[in-house]
């Protein structure tokens, strides 16, 4: 048998070193972290794309951080039991759910400015802006309803009741809406003009739906399951259930990025779990990405390919949540 020439050796290296340097670029990694102040809770954060601004909840206000500087410019008071920000760019307004005071509170994107405050259902939670009926709708979760509103004339126009607690929701941009059932594990789809329910389809063997996003394109939502530690796949137009997969601990949020179709839920045990698509019914987890510890809501900013996660220190004294002073950042992701 004849041994390999030290050409062929060298050749054969070089490839296997660029097969691995290819692979690692093609993961997903964490950037950085963006320190911001403050030692409260949180929930939602949103992108203002073309501003290129983050909307942060963060106790009884909504940070915002200018995302070219990574510096905090300005804030939104007095926004207690504060959860989701939705916005309007072509109306300059943003609407925060209030969930203390059962309202959303609409500002001025540009001057942060208080404009209006709107009384909706108890508790509102999740909030979605569906471009295609221009709504504003907020899920309500301590009296399982669902109120829609006109954001130009800041009125309620419409409410509908759901069998459970709404979490997050998402719109096909063709005037359907669908919304995870938290201590139903089902899905609702609703028609967003009419307020009228269509369907409600069981997650199973999913339970304990939080976040929830959808590639339009193929027609299938991606439900973050947290207490079974699945992501669910569902075809949207039947219900029928085409994929689970395992994801990490105590999630609260997923994202779905057309670009090389991934879905990427955030965790709080301190992971991103990264599913990739290959079809419309072939799924598969590609990728677990150490984090950090709580980062658990997440967005994505499709122009920049980047994905962001609240997380801060927590500690426990007599089963009561702290937040450790100074260690409030948001987790930076991207290829």
């Amino acid at each position: 048998m004849k041994k390999p020439s030290l050409l062929f050796v060298l050749l054969a290296l070089i490839t296997i070193q660029l097969a691995y340097a290819q692979g690692k670029k093609s993961e997903f990694k964490v950037l950085k972290m963006i320190p911001v102040e403050g030692n409260t809770g949180w929930d939602y954060l949103t992108v203002d794309k073309a501003g290129q601004r983050l909307f942060v909840s963060h106790g009884t206000c909504v940070e915002v951080v200018d995302l070219k500087t990574d510096k905090s410019i300005g804030q939104i008071p007095n926004t207690p039991g504060v959860h989701g920000i939705a916005l309007v760019p072509s109306l300059n307004k943003g609407f925060i759910t209030a969930g203390r005071i059962d309202s959303v509170i609409v500002f001025d994107m540009k001057t942060l400015k208080v404009l209006d405050k709107i009384k909706t259902g108890k508790n509102p939670d999740a909030i979605l802006y569906d471009a295609f009926t221009n709504r504003i709708f907020t899920f309500n979760g301590r009296d399982n309803s669902i109120t829609a509103i006109d954001p130009k004339t800041n009125r309620v126009a419409g409410t509908m009741p759901v069998s459970g607690k709404p979490e997050a929701a998402v719109s096909n941009g063709k005037g359907k809406i669908f919304c995870n059932i938290e201590d139903k594990s089902t899905v609702v789809k609703f028609d967003a003009l009419t307020l009228k329910q269509e369907a409600e389809w069981p997650l199973d063997p999913g339970k304990g739906p939080s976040g929830l996003d959808m590639d339009v394109k193929t027609n299938r939502l991606f439900s973050a399951c947290s207490d079974s530690k699945q992501i669910v796949v569902m075809n949207a137009d039947n219900g029928k259930i085409v994929a689970t997969l395992p994801m990490g601990d105590r999630c609260d949020g997923i994202v779905f990025i057309p670009a090389g179709r991934y879905a990427v839920s955030s965790n709080g045990d301190g992971t991103a779990t990264i599913v990739q698509g290959d079809g419309p019914d072939q799924y598969k987890v590609v990728q677990t990405l150490e984090t950090r510890k709580s980062a658990r809501t997440i967005t994505y900013d499709e122009t920049t390919g980047r994905i962001y996660m609240s997380s801060a220190e927590v500690n426990m004294d007599n089963g009561k949540r702290s937040v450790v002073p100074g260690s409030f950042k948001i987790v930076v992701v991207s290829k």
